[in-house]
């Protein structure tokens, strides 16, 4: 489906980010994964996806929250690879607390890395997009991009922004052969998410399946954790040419979080 196309996508070296890269590659494109494994790791990891996929792929670390480091990564993959056709922009970090307890440096890292680097992989990827007349932009923002949840605020903020930045995107580009759409998972089962189980059973003093269901996915009808590999399944199809008429659209895969 997307063989010759090359892809980007941040934050790609588990979860989402890898599921998406794992989905793109097995549809025939050449991937730059991106992350902050340790090089050994990284390495085996790029080895093992290309062994698998059969196409080229590329690993580049970079830090998001600084602009120079962000545009880096679109520069490293056209050297790489000659050209880049699909950005997927999954990168993204949280933090849960009280707004009047929420530390400033938090604040500061998450508007970083959820919005602002959004904005310099996007700037740096158009003028190619253009250039060649068809581009994908795939931003994986959240159900919190519609929807808000309580300690929640800045991360609800962020994911606000990027589905805001992903219509304005795809208005300015609608008729470049280029389109930008915000994809919104609920609740996926990745480290990030691992990690706020084990504390919240600490916090409520609950065993961990009662925690998933009775607070981390209390929101979510289901009652069932969307899995990465639906998310992106999705986001193939968005990247393919059956979907070039979809563009500056909020795709939510939430268990019917927001039919509320």
């Amino acid at each position: 489906m997307l063989a010759g196309k090359t892809a980007l996508v941040t934050g790609s070296t588990s979860g989402i980010g890898l599921a998406v890269a794992r989905a793109l590659a097995k549809a025939g494109a050449k991937v730059m994964l991106n992350g902050s494994r340790p090089a050994a790791e990284a390495e085996a990891l790029r080895a093992e996806l290309a062994a698998e996929s059969g196409v080229e792929v590329g690993y580049t670390p970079a830090n998001l929250a600084d602009p120079a480091s962000a545009r880096g990564l679109v520069e490293t993959t056209v050297a790489a690879f000659g050209g880049l056709d699909i950005l997927i922009n999954n990168a993204g970090i949280q933090h849960v607390a009280a707004v009047d307890a929420f530390p400033d440096e938090s604040w500061d890292q998450i508007m970083a890395i959820n919005v602002s680097a959004v904005f310099h992989t996007t700037k740096a990827a158009l003028p190619g997009m253009k250039e060649q007349g068809w581009g994908r932009i795939v931003n994986i923002a959240s159900a919190h991009g519609v929807v808000a949840s309580p300690f929640k605020a800045p991360y609800t903020a962020s994911k606000h922004a990027v589905v805001g930045f992903s219509k304005a995107v795809a208005l300015e580009v609608a008729e470049q052969g280029i389109t930008c759409n915000a994809l919104c998972p609920g609740y996926v089962r990745t480290p990030l998410i691992e990690k706020q189980v084990v504390d919240q059973a600490e916090v409520h003093n609950l065993p961990e399946d009662r925690v998933i269901r009775e607070v981390i996915l209390a929101a979510q009808p289901t009652k069932q954790f969307v899995e990465a590999e639906e998310v992106a399944a999705f986001a193939v199809f968005l990247c393919s040419d059956a979907a070039k008429s979809v563009t500056g659209s909020v795709q939510l895969i939430d268990g019917g979080w927001t039919a509320r």
